[in-house]
């Protein structure tokens, strides 16, 4: 098996041009550098940087070996800082998995605070809570669901998804198709609008479609971008549309930023729930954590409805297109 402490170094060399540099950065001699070096050409029979006056250039043998090598050995040297001891032995250290946004919203700025090591983790939800029963994860925020034996849910919040519009967006014709009450229609205007997902399986806008149409969408997002902020950020300076839970759509309505257009005929809630062992370690930890997410969620209205502007009214799902009928500009 190949030596990892030829990989590191090797590493090193390719990142800082130099075996003095990488000797700096890997707290050892430039001749220990060099030795793991040759070591590493020896085994692989290949040359892997060009010797040039105080520099090193990697051959396309070395371009093709780091990229190979650069993700699984930032893993390791991830799993590497884990485990290791700390110096407060007596803090524990608590594993989260939970969505990108609800972090950022509700955690994010209080991690600074918090007496305990905190590790994240996003991902699918069913991901997630295997982990969570195979004792890798200590607490998931998920709106899902599973029957795992040792895992008991607590219920905090709902979120309900909506079809928001982009600043630029016209929804004028909008209010006549939804009266029409015809699916085709309502679908072609739908699709004829260029929309926005998130890498990965678009969930909300799969459940959605269902939910309302019966069927899975059969069209592909135009633009793919990273999270959901990012959607509403790209919305609000532009044109499209997307399928998003409301308290994250909301500030943004409230600002005038992007318009809510339908929350469907049929509105698609999501109870969101703490879900946790049911012999956890470090219960005062999780208390804490789950305090601090439950406060900071927006007040949830009730299903069907849509809080816009003015906090006072509330619009029935079934007439909310209403809203899209006034001038914009």
């Amino acid at each position: 098996m190949i030596n990892l402490e030829w990989i590191r170094t090797f590493k090193a060399i390719y990142e800082k041009g130099s075996m003095t540099a990488a000797a700096e950065v890997l707290f050892t001699s430039q001749p220990g550098v060099s030795l793991h070096l040759k070591s590493l050409e020896n085994y692989i029979g290949y040359q892997l940087f060009e010797r040039l006056p105080r520099k090193l250039v990697p051959t396309e043998r070395g371009k093709m070996l780091y990229n190979a090598v650069i993700d699984p050995l930032s893993r390791l040297e991830e799993i590497e800082r884990n485990v290791q001891r700390s110096g407060k032995t007596d803090v524990p250290s608590i594993t989260l998995g939970m969505c990108f946004e609800t972090f950022q919203l509700c955690l994010e700025s209080s991690v600074p605070e918090l007496p305990f090591n905190l590790i994240l983790e996003f991902g699918d939800y069913h991901e997630l809570l295997g982990k969570l029963d195979n004792n890798v994860i200590d607490l998931v925020v998920t709106p899902r669901k599973e029957a795992i034996t040792e895992i008991e849910y607590r219920a905090f919040s709902q979120e309900h998804i909506l079809i928001v519009a982009g600043s630029a967006t016209d929804i004028s014709g909008f209010n006549r198709v939804v009266k029409a009450q015809k699916k085709t229609d309502l679908l072609d205007w739908l699709i004829a609008k260029r929309w926005y997902g998130i890498a990965g399986d678009n969930e909300h806008l799969h459940r959605f479609w269902m939910q309302n149409f019966d069927r899975h969408p059969d069209f592909r997002p135009n633009y793919i971008v990273p999270n959901i902020q990012s959607i509403l950020r790209c919305l609000a300076s532009g044109d499209g549309l997307a399928v998003v839970p409301d308290f994250l759509a909301r500030p943004y309505i409230e600002r005038g930023e992007i318009k809510m257009l339908w929350a469907g005929s049929r509105p698609l809630t999501n109870t969101l729930y703490f879900a946790r062992r049911k012999r956890s370690l470090h219960t005062e930890a999780l208390d804490r954590i789950e305090e601090i997410i439950s406060t900071r969620m927006p007040a949830r209205c009730r299903a069907g409805t849509v809080e816009l502007a003015n906090p006072s009214r509330r619009i029935p799902h079934r007439r909310a297109h209403r809203r899209t009928d006034r001038p914009h500009g």
